[in-house]
């Protein structure tokens, strides 16, 4: 295997997935950045620019099964004729679309929750952002940055690991310089990480900490919020830390296919609820309501079971719409398969 390709994350599992499509002239790349135009690639012999080919294009149903950056694709003369399947995919809804998936970033090893300590945190922001992390299949890490500017930093890692149990949860400083070794634990040769965080808290600061480099950081204005600084996702390759993917502040994340990830993110009201007495307990008015019971005893926070609720209910309002969509296609291609078989019996006649 070529030694950039390694760099870029390439194994003996990507080779045998190339393996499995017909043509063998093909030459792996992985996706750099996107753009309206195209692709930039990174290839074995440096980066180069490419487009997707007309089949590929054409066959594609969804723009989710367009390459996007952390990508492996197999390219032929500026041309992407194949997209790899992806073993990690970190997906939103499209804000304006009914039943759309977006796949922001793919083939992530470790997914940077971001949250800056210059205000408290905000808990109920880090749950949604933790749920599209678990489900992507990618390890969360929780990253307190501004460490400096917070007055109780040990309060602050605590309410968020009650939040998040499991999920490893650091305090640090990309300005000052401070806890930053922790990333080498997860930033390592061949493995991608990828910034998931509001403007404002820091990301690209933390990624100019990585690379050396001096991208333009957010200025952030009086009421937290921070401007756009990363315009486009960006994969980057860092000497000795594997890869990390720049992505620009969102200011909505909604949820696509979430479920696995709100079962990781509220296991414990997932216990609390096989507790109830009935099956079909709506954690409502029913007697031995476990959920309830603990909320009552101080030992559930009614705040999160309300945050739980609620992306519950804008998990079942997609699944609903998708799967409403995926129906009315199936009619659809019924109608056509019908039709092409009765004028294929008209033909007989005649």
């Amino acid at each position: 295997m070529h030694p950039r390709l390694v760099a870029l994350g390439w194994d003996p599992a990507w080779e045998l997935a190339r393996s499995t499509v017909a043509l063998d002239d093909l030459e792996p790349a992985r996706v750099a950045t996107q753009h309206r135009g195209g692709y930039v690639l990174c290839t074995a012999g440096g980066d180069a620019s490419a487009v997707v080919s007309g089949r590929l294009r054409h066959g594609s149903r969804t723009a989710a099964a367009f390459p996007v950056v952390g990508d492996w694709v197999l390219v032929r003369e500026g041309v992407i004729h194949a997209v790899l399947p992806r073993r990690t995919a970190f997906s939103r809804k499209v804000a304006w679309a009914a039943t759309e998936e977006q796949v922001a970033a793919a083939n992530v090893d470790v997914v940077f929750v971001v949250a800056a300590l210059d205000t408290a945190p905000n808990l109920r922001r880090l749950e949604r952002y933790l749920t599209v992390a678990y489900e992507s299949g990618a390890e969360p890490v929780v990253l307190l940055n501004k460490s400096d500017l917070c007055p109780d930093v040990g309060a602050a890692q605590a309410a968020v690991r009650e939040i998040a149990p499991g999920t490893p949860v650091h305090a640090l400083s990309a300005l000052a310089g401070d806890g930053l070794a922790v990333l080498d634990a997860y930033c390592r040769p061949g493995r991608t990480a990828v910034f998931l965080g509001p403007s404002g808290v820091g990301k690209t600061t933390l990624l100019n900490t990585l690379t050396g480099a001096d991208r333009p950081t957010a200025a952030v204005l009086e009421d937290g919020r921070g401007r756009h600084t990363t315009t486009h996702r960006e994969l980057v390759l860092v000497n000795g830390r594997g890869l990390v993917i720049d992505t620009p502040g969102m200011r909505e994340l909604q949820l696509w296919d979430a479920d696995a990830g709100l079962s990781a993110v509220f296991a414990d009201i997932d216990a609390l609820a096989g507790a109830c007495r009935f099956g079909d307990c709506t954690h409502e008015a029913e007697p031995g309501c476990a959920i309830r019971a603990a909320i009552g005893a101080g030992r559930l926070d009614p705040e999160r079971y309300a945050s739980y609720r609620k992306l519950e209910r804008e998990e079942a309002h997609v699944t609903k719409k998708r799967d409403a969509l995926a129906l009315s296609e199936e009619k659809r291609l019924r109608k056509i398969f019908a039709r092409s078989i009765r004028r294929a019996g008209w033909r007989g006649q005649d």
